[in-house]
């Protein structure tokens, strides 16, 4: 397994790293055991970093890798390093109801979560989207009490534009920037990821695949479970899943070429964006895990990074990459 450093401040972890929401929430059901048996199957691979949130089934994320992380082999368990976001009101329907940075929510969010894991500390705390009526520098410098406290280890944070990337490193060092990046959405690299790059600030870059979308195994005709909340996201919708699921025909030729999956080589893609970018796998099987991991020996020449941009040029997606209630959340997008 290779090594990435999360920045000028962060810590060395694997350079891919397992995201663990699909095994809790968003997705449909998952299968327990099997959920378990990958976060150790990702554990003996080398990867390090396991990515959740507080809100991720109320809380059943951070207990299923603490179940995960308790009968795993202690050489593993000793390596890995959690990252969690916090921040995201929930009922008990299950709904989204906005977003907590208050200093005093950041402490007892944190609180809990450390309960659930069954940890002394959290090695990367973030809140999953800024709250529009807490300033930044407020929730931050919360964190930044947890830390001196020894309760976490390292700031990160989420979805947030260049500006209040900024306004948060003024405050206190940031470890990463955790944003969606792949081939179909790519807004970082205008502004934010420069910025990031700037200060020192990593990226741990979730949606690769974009959900499955361009994984190579979603199909047009495929009827997602109830709960699956790709039954509302725009780009999986009616001629937006068509022209989408196009692109990913005219990156298969590229994959097939090389004799590689399409899911490797767009992973293997966001690898080749630098060195300072840790892309986040959400697989939920140990046989998806394995195809994801495989993208490591990928290599991507001139040639072939060329023809990536010609098959899924910039922008080439339809559809926005949420619903328009959680755009509005989005302070990357503003």
């Amino acid at each position: 397994m290779r090594i990435r450093t999360l920045g000028t401040t962060g810590p060395q972890v694997s350079a891919l790293g397992l995201g663990c929401m699909g095994m809790s929430a968003l997705y449909g059901e998952a299968d327990r055991a099997e959920s378990i048996a990958t976060i150790h199957a990702a554990l003996d691979t080398g990867i390090t970093l396991l990515d959740t949130g507080d809100f991720y089934g109320m809380g059943h994320n951070e207990l299923l890798i603490s179940e995960a992380l308790r009968t795993a082999p202690a050489a593993s368990r000793e390596q890995a390093l959690t990252s969690v976001k916090f921040g995201a009101l929930r009922t008990v329907e299950g709904g989204f109801t906005g977003y907590d940075g208050r200093p005093d929510a950041v402490k007892n969010f944190a609180a809990y979560s450390l309960q659930r894991l069954g940890a002394d500390h959290i090695d990367l705390y973030r809140i999953a989207r800024v709250d529009p009526d807490v300033p930044v520098e407020e929730t931050v410098g919360a964190i930044a009490e947890l830390v001196a406290a020894g309760h976490v280890r390292h700031i990160g944070m989420s979805e947030v534009g260049a500006e209040t990337l900024r306004r948060a490193a003024a405050v206190a060092p940031i470890a990463d920037l955790q944003i969606e990046y792949s081939l179909i959405s790519r807004g970082i690299e205008d502004e934010i990821l420069p910025t990031a790059r700037e200060l020192g600030i990593g990226v741990t870059a979730y949606g690769v695949l974009s959900r499955g979308l361009i994984s190579g195994h979603f199909t047009r005709d495929r009827q997602l479970s109830p709960g699956d909340f790709r039954g509302i996201s725009p780009r999986f919708q009616g001629e937006n899943l068509q022209h989408n699921l196009d692109l990913v025909d005219a990156l298969r030729k590229i994959a097939e070429q090389k004799g590689v999956s399409v899911a490797q080589t767009a992973i293997a893609w966001v690898l080749s964006r630098g060195e300072d970018i840790v892309p986040l796998i959400g697989a939920r099987t140990r046989e998806r895990l394995a195809e994801a991991v495989g993208a490591l020996d990928v290599t991507l020449d001139d040639a072939d990074l060329t023809a990536i941009e010609q098959a899924v040029p910039v922008g080439a997606a339809a559809g926005e990459r949420y619903p328009a209630a959680q755009m509005a959340h989005l302070d990357s997008e503003h």
